[in-house]
């Protein structure tokens, strides 16, 4: 196994920080891998920077579990309004997050640490099936788990997946890492006056259909108290710097 970068390698138990939080869901979207590369691509730069931010949060003692999306390869929805059965599409970005899920394991573990991949798609050549307990187990040993393949069931949003995994897990948070640093009151990139939020509740993202994550996620995430931080991932060290309590991004509550 690689050795791990003296950045994110595991500190002393004396040396350990206190983190903000305990045990975590963190969101990606499958776009998010591609980098700046086009559409079926993954980027590798941005698979290290992903592994050695997940890498460094795991070493100061958070449990960690990561949904990806798999828009990066192929995007069901998509298809289905270009003609394809909506289920079988829905099948097939199911099997494009076991790809970003593998590929994301292997990042991790090349700087040594312990992943698992659990699927809610029967493979059992590559990955475990999804078991709650099991699942809760891999964590509290210190494994990251990358839960793939969505809920299962088609018509779910990875969005959900998350929401439904953060639930079963015990997650305290949802942390969505996105290409921008949180929820604006349009889209920034084409609204200059956009202005960005620091809090907002759940009801507000579902009455003014802000672009956080679907309704049925941000619905779920309401009736269990889970909140969702909203940041830009592609910032190295955001993530180690909103565990340690920063303030960073948008925090839905």
């Amino acid at each position: 196994m690689t050795e791990l970068p003296q950045s994110h390698k595991n500190p002393g138990s004396g040396d350990k920080p206190n983190v903000r939080f305990r045990r975590v869901l963190l969101k990606l979207s499958g776009e998010i891998l591609m980098g700046d590369k086009s559409l079926g691509a993954l980027d590798g730069a941005t698979l290290q920077n992903v592994a050695g931010q997940v890498a460094e949060i795991s070493n100061f003692g958070v449990q960690v579990g990561i949904v990806i999306g798999g828009g990066n390869i192929f995007r069901g929805l998509q298809a289905a309004a270009g003609g394809m059965d909506r289920v079988s599409a829905d099948y097939m970005g199911m099997l494009a997050t076991v790809i970003n899920s593998l590929a994301l394991q292997d990042y991790l573990e090349k700087i040594g640490k312990y992943t698992r991949v659990m699927t809610a798609v029967q493979m059992a050549q590559i990955a475990e099936p999804f078991i709650r307990r099991r699942a809760v187990r891999h964590l509290e040993k210190g494994r990251v788990v990358i839960f793939a393949g969505g809920t299962g069931n088609p018509y779910f949003t990875t969005d959900t997946a998350a929401a439904l995994r953060a639930v079963e897990i015990d997650a305290e948070v949802i942390l969505k890492g996105t290409k921008v640093d949180g929820i604006y009151t349009s889209d920034p990139m084409i609204h200059k006056d956009a202005t960005k939020y620091e809090e907002v509740s759940y009801m507000d993202v579902l009455n003014n259909g802000l672009k956080v994550m679907d309704a049925t996620a941000i619905s779920m995430c309401m009736d269990n108290k889970i909140p969702i931080i909203v940041f830009n991932l592609h910032q190295r060290d955001n993530l180690r710097r909103l565990i340690l309590g920063e303030k960073i991004g948008t925090q839905v509550v």
